[in-house]
């Protein structure tokens, strides 16, 4: 593979751990695709307290190996060893469980930016890894180097606020900001302005009616307009554009990618203790926990999948 190529390779392999559209959140997911409907069933509640994919492999598993692997996962949870489960350390585990999949995004790329081994990420080391070869004199292509200078100047702009010391140098903690602002409040500024510079294409600083469908929609010729285009513009004109002026400004545009929502995360916790708590201490012991086990993981009596088992001897 020649030089050229086998760089521009690690540019695209490396520069996936900020792509495009993980710089833009309409919304964070909710802890279960299920209705909250205890009447019907736990799937909400085992989706919440294990996380969406680890819910579906207990699901494969006997009652008597769930409750053994949910005895495990309480010890885990009760951080404090005092023998009690507090609404602090739920709510801490739901939340966790929830963040499990920008954990691992995250460990999926400290390595290869963390060069130096410190633990830390600097600033060079990140711009070095990603855009070393573009910015090199030698490159030729001027479209594509002015490109790859504006999306530099943009994680430049993004990393500086997510390094809240100001050091240069990104901890575990900050790095994950840079790479899921959306998660962090003091990165709300960042994202709403990377979703105005995004979707506003005539760069007067707003989101009209053209721009916000454009970004979601392209008409093809002599295709009628789809329904849930329709929808998306009764909902800018009703919801989106607050004050009527025909456009989204920054304020706007916050209530429409990171509303002020309920903590689910938190009413979860509270439930589940609720729902638990015999003796009516606001805490729940693994006694407890155990005799209500089905609320917090599901099970399958028979057939259950032993190579699924071995596979997922640790959550």
């Amino acid at each position: 593979m020649p030089a050229q190529a086998g760089t521009l390779a690690l540019f695209v392999g490396v520069t996936v751990a900020v792509p495009a559209q993980e710089k833009r959140v309409h919304h964070k997911p909710d802890l279960s695709d299920h209705v909250h409907d205890d009447a019907h069933g736990y799937q909400y509640d085992h989706e919440a307290f294990l996380g969406k994919e680890e819910a579906k492999t207990f699901d494969q598993l006997s009652p008597e190996e769930s409750k053994e692997r949910l005895g495990k996962i309480v010890d885990r949870i009760d951080t404090d060893k005092d023998g009690f489960i507090s609404h602090a350390e739920l709510h801490y585990w739901i939340k966790h469980r929830q963040r499990r999949y920008i954990e691992e995004n995250v460990n999926k790329h400290w390595k290869e930016y963390d060069q130096n081994k410190d633990g830390k990420i600097g600033w060079i080391e990140y711009k070095n890894t990603t855009y070393g070869y573009y910015m090199d004199t030698e490159f030729d292509d001027v479209e594509d180097k002015a490109s790859y200078k504006a999306m530099l100047t943009r994680d430049e702009r993004r990393f500086k606020s997510a390094d809240r010391d100001g050091d240069g140098v990104a901890t575990r903690e900050e790095f994950t900001a840079f790479l899921h602002p959306e998660e962090f409040d003091y990165m709300r500024d960042i994202v709403i302005q990377e979703t105005i510079e995004d979707i506003d294409k005539n760069g007067d600083g707003k989101i009209d009616l053209q721009e916000y469908i454009g970004d979601m929609y392209t008409p093809e010729s002599g295709e009628s307009e789809p329904d849930w285009v329709t929808t998306e513009k009764k909902h800018f004109s009703e919801f989106r554009d607050m004050n009527k002026d025909g456009y989204l400004d920054a304020s706007e545009v916050s209530h429409w990618i990171l509303p002020t929502e309920v903590d689910h995360a938190d009413n979860e916790a509270r439930h589940l203790i609720h729902e638990t708590d015999k003796d009516n201490d606001d805490k729940i012991t693994k006694k407890e926990i155990l005799a209500n086990w089905n609320m917090f993981v599901g099970s399958q009596a028979t057939n259950y999948g032993e190579d699924l088992t071995k596979r997922h001897d640790e959550l």
